[in-house]
């Protein structure tokens, strides 16, 4: 455990965000190569099921993820008031609803998967093998979100580390598994799908371990596994917020990439290419907030109102150096970043078109680095409702402008498309930055 309302605040925020970093670029590297394993070992066929299935259950992941997020604000809030009790209510709440929401969800899931497929207008060919991979996949929800309401509780009292080391021995496990069963025995996309279940149910259990063992304090116990209106009435009403709008940018991505795929197959896999790079980019800003909100919830629990404004100028700071450095890296390297993901015929015109985009893209990466910055103020001060409806404006914003100047533009469209999203969504969050510290009676940094 670690206690954010005393010492350093930067050394607290690096503390915590880095292990945050490390794990969602492992996941995000792990994605990568699932795929490319599902690819050469099954065929092209179970990589376009597990494409599709993606999506999907990325809807499913980012509602589940919100929801802990939200849990977490609020069990850090309780960390820094030092009410163990309340603590340990809220993180069994979580548990039983959201474990019990995620059993329905994977039942309706299973239920509804043709509809799904048929509203996706899956090719009929693949139909059958997506419909197996997808409700094999549902029912790992909730493993998923158990793991994940675990490593809430776990990351609300500054251990971000811990989570890092489950997800991480899930990944190579889930890894290993591919490549003895899809490697070297061939076997198809079903016995995929159950490697990943059985490696999120590893997860969840060890996780589940872990805290039994080395963190009794933080377990419900007795009355705390009570459902309790007003205590569910605060989870759901942080972490609602924050599931919508976990939701909110996958669907906007959709749109945005039904735009990109008529500019012809070379923009299509350049900006398949850019938005891997995106997702990287974007990564570090993103675990620079989720610290700054835990930091801010624990010491607004404990009242400690000048050491917010620290934390949160030391956040600030961190976003706009991460910005010099990935921007720095990516004006430098784009050209070769787009390079790794192409070759033969037809990979120039890619490379140009890329190496486009992240150019425009270099300056553009500090806009994102200050709306996380402010997101992770919101969140930590309880403000979901105002997250949501920033980055409603931001996705709305880019997915219109993307159709307005694409055509023109090209991908270089999507890039200021996006600038125009994030340049709005900052000039809505500042002035109510300030409006929220007037009214919290915080001295503005």
């Amino acid at each position: 455990m670690t206690d954010m309302t005393v010492g350093s605040p930067r050394r607290h925020l690096l503390g915590h965000a880095l292990p945050l970093l490390l794990g969602n670029w492992l996941q995000l590297s792990y994605n990568a190569v699932d795929s490319i394993i599902a690819g050469r070992c099954i065929g092209q066929d179970a990589l376009a099921a597990e494409g599709i299935a993606g999506p999907v259950m990325n809807l499913v992941i980012l509602a589940i993820t919100g929801m802990c997020i939200g849990a977490g604000v609020l069990m850090s809030e309780s960390f820094g008031a030092g009410d163990r009790q309340q603590l340990g209510k809220i993180l069994g709440n979580t548990l039983r609803f959201g474990a019990s929401l995620c059993c329905v969800v994977a039942a309706g899931g299973i239920l509804l998967t043709e509809p799904i497929l048929t509203g996706l207008e899956v090719p009929p060919e693949i139909e059958e093998v997506t419909g197996m991979y997808l409700r094999i996949t549902f029912l790992g929800a909730p493993f998923t979100f158990c793991y994940n309401a675990l490593a809430a509780g776990l990351k609300s009292v500054g251990d971000a580390k811990t989570p890092l080391g489950f997800l991480a021995f899930s990944a190579i496990l889930n890894g290993a598994l591919d490549l003895v069963f899809l490697g070297y025995f061939r076997m198809g996309i079903l016995c995929s799908a159950l490697t990943t279940v059985f490696a999120e149910a590893v997860c969840a259990g060890m996780a589940l371990f872990y805290m039994l063992r080395r963190t009794p304090e933080l377990c419900p116990r007795g009355e705390q596994w009570r459902l309790d209106r007003r205590i569910l009435g605060r989870i759901l009403s942080y972490g609602g917020p924050t599931a919508l709008q976990q939701a909110i940018q996958p669907v906007c991505k959709v749109l945005i990439q039904g735009q990109v795929n008529r500019l012809g197959v070379s923009a299509i896999a350049a900006f398949n290419a850019v938005t891997r790079v995106d997702d990287f980019a974007c990564i570090p800003a993103q675990s620079i907030s989720s610290a700054i909100s835990t930091y801010i919830a624990q010491n607004r629990g404990a009242g400690k109102k000048n050491r917010i404004r620290a934390g949160f100028r030391a956040g600030m700071t961190m976003e706009f150096c991460y910005w010099l450095v990935i921007g720095s890296a990516t004006a430098l390297l784009r050209r070769d970043m787009v390079g790794l993901f192409v070759s033969g015929e037809g990979a120039a015109e890619v490379i140009r078109l890329g190496g486009e985009y992240l150019g425009w893209m270099a300056a553009f990466y500090l806009l994102p680095a200050m709306t996380n910055g402010m997101q992770g103020f919101f969140r930590g001060m309880g403000k979901m409702y105002t997250t949501m409806a920033a980055t409603f404006l931001q996705a709305s914003l880019r997915t219109v402008w993307v159709y307005l100047l694409t055509p023109r533009m090209g991908i270089s469209g999507v890039a200021f498309a996006c600038a125009i999203g994030w340049t709005a969504m900052l000039i809505f969050e500042v002035p109510y930055f300030f409006i929220t510290c007037r009214k919290q009676k915080l001295p503005t940094p």
